[in-house]
């Protein structure tokens, strides 16, 4: 939890200066409660399970803020601005190592790496977790070859199972970001969260 728990800190004392201590403490509650649904994350075989400590926290947050009366406006304000500064480079190292994703897929050691994460990601080590489907075709991926369909999401079961579910649209929108960040412009017809049978994540290379 520490990894992360800094940027919501920092966040929390610019919305809440003089409620910061109960804000953080309700969190912290609330987080104790909701990761035990996500303890299993840790030692998932499914690598994208691992995102899953990071939205119970972020739940964590959502539900104290409802319970504070603020609107959903307020709520997805103040989450935006706390994920969007967890997922940007640290560095400029960090930025650069971004930045070289699109062409380490086009390589053969980038689709080996490819097709053992397509191996890990259809496995349902819990049913509370993510299944999903790489696809490597390059006619169906704008030539990168690399895309995935996301079949069960794990955030939204999470979102879903605490009576949140309306919420989880809010990580959705994160996935902008995280795809410019890798140079790359995300193309996707549908979520989960909003209605859509599958996720499905496409790219292409930014000019």
């Amino acid at each position: 939890m520490n990894n992360y728990r800094k940027y919501f800190i920092r966040s929390i004392k610019d919305y809440y200066p003089g409620e910061f201590d109960q804000v953080i403490a309700n969190t912290d509650n609330h987080y104790a409660t909701i990761s035990v649904d996500t303890k299993f994350a840790s030692t998932s075989g499914n690598p994208i399970d691992k995102r899953l400590d990071f939205s119970a926290y972020f739940l964590a947050l959502i539900k104290t803020l409802d319970e504070k009366g603020e609107s959903y406006d307020t709520i997805r304000k103040i989450c935006l601005e706390i994920v969007t500064a967890y997922v940007q480079p640290k560095n400029r190292v960090h930025a650069f190592v971004k930045r070289q994703v699109p062409k380490l897929i086009s390589t053969w050691p980038g689709q080996i790496l490819i097709r053992a994460f397509q191996k890990k990601t259809m496995v349902n080590t819990s049913t509370e977790g993510f299944i999903a489907h790489i696809i490597t075709d390059r006619q169906e991926t704008f030539g990168i070859g690399y895309g995935v369909d996301i079949l069960e999401c794990g955030i939204c079961k999470l979102f879903t199972k605490h009576n949140y579910f309306r919420y989880a649209t809010i990580l959705c929108e994160v996935d902008q970001i995280t795809s410019e960040l890798a140079g790359l412009k995300l193309i996707r017809t549908g979520t989960i969260a909003n209605g859509a049978a599958r996720c499905d994540f496409r790219f292409k290379v930014e000019s």
